[in-house]
């Protein structure tokens, strides 16, 4: 791998700082509170011991990242990868402290990982994992306290058992725990394909101020999970032609056009879309490269850097992902006139939706799919024509804007609570 790309994979929490940075200056914001909003509030590292089938006794590693509490209690997911580590967790907690106030729910950020494979996990493996690791961080979690929620290769069943766990050790039932559970359990309408669904409502925003007709455009999406292929299939909807998929293994790609629900159906069958026989095959890389009106990075951190950004070739970029853009490359994006809607933004959608099951959990009143979906449009909507208002009435980029509008909101509620004792 490039050396660039190698420090850039290095540097996502500099680039999350380097952010705030440029928006702190925006806003003259005073130096003790800048400090303040730069430094995570908690970091929790655990030694995950669990049992294997086979009866050895393996340890994992995980953590738990509060950044910021000062409009709420703490948000955010968890992830089980090996890539994963302190300082991807750190930063991953800070995007979330923005992203809840752009949307402006009362939260802070958090999130919190595994350092593990799950593909290479039993499923009983994987919930003894699960439960000792919200055992571990238990200390630190709760309904008033910390709420997390599905990250990476976690899902509704994955937040099943740790909202198990946590009301066995209660001795009652705690659905507000945890958010992105199944329905039976406490879970919302309309959540496992909020993500999504809000990837598209900003896009829906975006082509409207750029002039684009969304039923006479492409798109491309990386990443086929649950966010990706949602997007994917409410674009198709709309008259978007969905020219290329790709998923941890490959990709396809098919400049007639894809039809996202079929290519679904595939990767239940096999476990991924790399093979699809309507079209030709396309690496990850190279998706990013597709001629394309719309591209939706909705994978990892850090797929677009400087070392690819000169050959994008999208007019719009909605990250669904967050941090899929490094700094340098979103330089880069920003001087060629590549209109980037930031993840703190796009993918908002997950968080706004789980702030609703959080509230129809604590109150026991449960909503409609068509009454969650409504107020999950009018949140990313709002939130988006305050943020365009920010890029036009200052000059800046999308991202900047978002981010001035996030870190003015919590450094006011910072100053306001002050400093105890």
């Amino acid at each position: 791998m490039d050396d660039t790309v190698c420090a850039e994979k290095s540097d996502f929490l500099a680039a999350a700082i380097h952010y705030v940075d440029m928006a702190a200056e925006k806003l003259n914001l005073d130096r003790g509170t800048l400090k303040v909003l730069k430094e995570p509030k908690r970091i929790l590292s655990v030694s995950v011991p669990i049992r294997l089938d086979d009866g050895r006794v393996e340890v994992f590693r995980g953590y738990r990242v509060q950044h910021n509490l000062s409009r709420g209690p703490a948000k955010g997911g968890i992830r089980f990868h090996p890539d994963v580590n302190l300082e991807e967790v750190t930063a991953l907690a800070m995007l979330m402290t923005w992203k809840c106030a752009v949307v402006d729910i009362p939260y802070g950020g958090a999130k919190g990982g595994v350092v593990c494979n799950p593909k290479d996990l039993s499923n009983g493996e994987l919930e003894r994992l699960t439960r000792r690791y919200v055992s571990e961080i238990g200390i630190i979690i709760g309904p008033e306290k910390d709420i997390p929620a599905p990250d990476v290769n976690t899902n509704p069943q994955v937040m099943a058992w740790i909202m198990d766990t946590v009301s066995m050790q209660a001795g009652f039932s705690v659905p507000s725990v945890v958010t992105g559970k199944p329905l039976e359990i406490g879970g919302s309408q309309g959540r496992n394909e909020a993500t999504g669904r809000g990837v598209v409502f900003a896009v829906q925003e975006a082509c409207s101020r750029l002039g684009m007709d969304l039923a006479c455009t492409t798109a491309a999406v990386q990443g086929f999970g649950n966010v990706g292929y949602v997007a994917a299939r409410l674009l198709s909807a709309m008259g978007c032609r969905i020219v290329a998929v790709s998923d941890s293994r490959g990709g396809v790609h098919n400049a007639g056009g894809l039809n996202p629900e079929d290519v679904w159906a595939f990767k239940q069958k096999t476990g991924s879309v790399e093979g699809y026989p309507g079209g030709t095959a396309v690496s990850n890389a190279g998706l990013l490269e597709t001629g394309c009106d719309i591209l939706i990075p909705a994978a990892l951190e850090n797929q677009i850097t400087v070392a690819n950004a000169s050959s994008v070739r999208a007019r719009l970029i909605a990250e669904g992902a967050n941090g899929p853009i490094s700094a340098g490359a979103d330089r880069i994006l920003q001087e060629r006139g590549i209109a980037v809607i930031p993840d703190i933004l796009a993918n908002a959608g997950g968080v706004v939706v789980s702030y609703f099951e959080w509230v129809q959990g604590l109150q026991h009143f449960f909503w409609s799919e068509e009454e969650v979906n409504r107020q999950l449009r009018r949140r990313i909507t709002e939130s988006f024509r305050q943020v365009w208002a920010v890029k036009e009435e200052c000059g800046v980029s999308l991202r900047v804007a978002a981010y001035m509008l996030a870190i003015d909101k919590v450094a006011r509620a910072h100053r306001l609570r002050g400093l105890y004792p």
